[in-house]
């Protein structure tokens, strides 16, 4: 018995080595490779020059007469943007915090940050300028070496791969999704004709070198702690592994008639979409652009009293309060309830939630055909009704959502002001709407009608879903052990 245990301990010890020797070697190759490639983008090589110039001048001509193709991989390359990946590291880190791995988090952070200035330095460094081409796709303000999108993020991804990498289940899928998109981001940024061939693949392999560094670095930080040796293919902090999972060691209750749920949901939701039809018949039934005398008058008196203060200050707030950051914002909801909670509930509520909002808001708009204000509308409108509003409609459902959550999540005093910002969001969204003469405030009733009701069932229904959590009292989500 003690045999074969002493010769399963070999054959780990062994693997480790053989790994370890393997992952040494890969990283001296990579910054081998990229000390080459530095080299010949400094000297100007000819060969190398005229090669990076073909491509990019191929790429972008097919690029440019392709239609809808520029737009689709512009949205591609927002993966490696410094917002995105900000946003990105942030709701890891935040993740992290909440399930208590502050020494992960710190060097996910470290490795973020410091592959962004590793990449600064090296572009002034280098001092390559963009690529000259005659089809003009997009452009980028810098220098071209390395590309900051590319090395963004292979550092990014690349090290939240190695962090979650401890999620077994998780880990082959995480691990293509984070090759596909480190490799579509270089590519697009060749295609759209603001980086060389060169500058991504130099870009990749710097970022493969930083990892290797940062990574050693906090293996031997964990070593010095006194923590068990582990290959990278079981995540950089295995022994946190049930704290990255996002259900980890937790049962998953699930209703025992979900169907009874789902129809009661749908019954809200056809009432609702039936009062809104109701209501907007009934506004627009003397004509799409005759309003209400009391709906005029309000738009007008707020148009005459406009000062260029106040434009600017709801210029931001439309800014801020647009389908893709509620969005966002309804993403970071959903991330950081379920770290904090380890329950899917919180997460179907925002979600179920923001779907009903959508789907109610588009038919709405869809049946009822109401015209906008004329009093100084803004340009860049959307095509869609003017009733009910959808910002305000969005941004009330995701606050009541959060409100929602906060309150009935935990007993500290805090949870009132949370919850009290998260309702003012949508207050400050309706006078912007109102302010800028977008809607009627009689759009902004229909916008009442469609988000409370609907996310008043759609928490009680998730709610009811679920059985106190023990000890809890009458609290229905989970918290962490």
């Amino acid at each position: 018995m003690t045999t074969t245990r002493d010769a399963r301990q070999v054959v780990v010890v062994e693997r480790f080595v053989v790994r370890s020797a393997v992952s040494l070697v890969a990283a001296s190759a990579a910054g081998v490779a990229f000390a080459v490639v530095m080299a010949v983008v400094w000297t100007g090589w000819a060969p190398v020059r005229e090669v990076d110039q073909a491509i990019s001048e191929g790429l972008t001509r097919w690029v440019g007469g392709s239609g809808g193709l520029g737009a689709v991989l512009g949205g591609i390359t927002r993966l490696g943007d410094t917002a995105t990946l900000t946003g990105v590291t942030a709701l890891a880190v935040a993740w992290l915090l909440l399930r208590r791995r502050p020494r992960v988090a710190a060097h996910v952070v470290v490795t973020t940050v410091g592959g962004g200035l590793l990449g600064v330095v090296v572009k002034e460094l280098v001092g390559r300028l963009r690529p000259l081409v005659e089809v003009e796709v997009a452009t980028a303000p810098g220098w071209s070496f390395p590309s900051g999108h590319t090395l963004g993020a292979t550092v990014t991804y690349g090290v939240l791969l190695l962090v979650f990498a401890s999620a077994r289940r998780a880990r082959r899928r995480l691990t293509s999704l984070v090759v596909v998109v480190v490799v579509l981001v270089g590519c697009t940024r060749v295609a759209l004709g603001v980086h060389y061939a060169t500058d991504v693949l130099g870009g990749w392999l710097l970022g493969l070198v930083w990892l290797a560094l940062t990574t050693e670095v906090f293996r031997q930080w964990r070593r010095d702690e006194g923590l068990p040796e582990a290959p990278l293919s079981g995540g950089l902090a295995p022994e946190a592994a049930d704290d990255l999972r996002p259900l980890a060691g937790r049962p998953v209750h699930v209703p025992s008639d979900l169907r009874l749920v789902a129809a009661r949901l749908l019954v809200v939701w056809v009432l609702l979409l039936g009062a809104l039809f109701a209501l907007g018949s009934w506004l627009t039934a003397a004509g799409p652009d005759v309003p209400t005398a009391w709906d005029r008058g309000v738009v007008e008196w707020i148009a005459e009293r406009r000062v260029p203060g106040w434009d600017a200050a709801m210029g931001k707030v439309e800014a801020f309060s647009g389908t893709w950051p509620v969005m966002g914002a309804a993403v970071v909801v959903c991330v950081l309830a379920l770290a904090r909670t380890r329950s899917w509930r919180p997460v179907l509520l925002v979600v179920l939630g923001m779907l009903g909002e959508v789907t109610l808001f588009l038919l709405t708009t869809a049946i009822i055909e109401r015209a906008r204000p004329a009093a100084k509308l803004p340009e860049h409108l959307p095509p869609t009704s003017s009733f009910p509003s959808g910002h305000v409609a969005a941004s009330l459902v995701l606050g009541a959502s959060v409100a929602v959550l906060v309150v009935r999540g935990t007993t500290r005093w805090w949870r009132w002001v949370v919850a009290a910002a998260a309702l003012a969001v949508p207050v400050v969204v309706a006078a912007q709407r109102l302010y800028t003469g977008v809607h009627y405030p009689t759009d902004l009733l229909g916008s009442l009608l469609l988000a409370l009701p609907w996310v008043t069932a759609v928490a009680l229904a998730t709610i009811s879903a679920a059985p106190p959590a023990a000890g809890s009292g009458p609290r229905p989500w989970s918290r962490p052990r």
